[in-house]
C-alpha cells in the first residue's frame, strides 16, 4: 500500500497515511482532529546516460538519410 502525506488546514501539521488506491483521499489529523487534505508531492526523474534523445528517439529513417548525405 502507498503512504500518503496529508496537511491539516488548521494547525499546518504534516503526517503520512497508508492507505489503498480505492481509499478516499480523506484523512484526520492526528493533532487537532480536523480534516486535512493530501500534498502532491513532484515525483523524481532521472536521465541518465549521455544524451538519451540522440539515442533514443531516432529511427532507422533519420539514421539512414544522415548516412547518404
Amino acid at each position: 500500500m502507498p503512504t500518503y502525506t496529508y496537511k491539516c488546514d488548521s494547525c499546518e501539521r504534516e503526517f503520512d497515511v497508508r492507505q489503498s488506491f480505492k481509499d478516499k483521499p480523506v484523512a484526520t489529523c492526528p493533532g487537532c482532529g480536523r480534516d486535512a487534505r493530501r500534498v502532491f508531492c513532484p515525483v523524481p526523474i532521472v536521465f541518465k546516460g549521455p544524451g538519451f534523445y540522440t539515442t533514443d528517439s531516432r529511427g532507422a529513417s533519420a539514421t539512414a538519410s544522415k548516412d547518404s548525405d
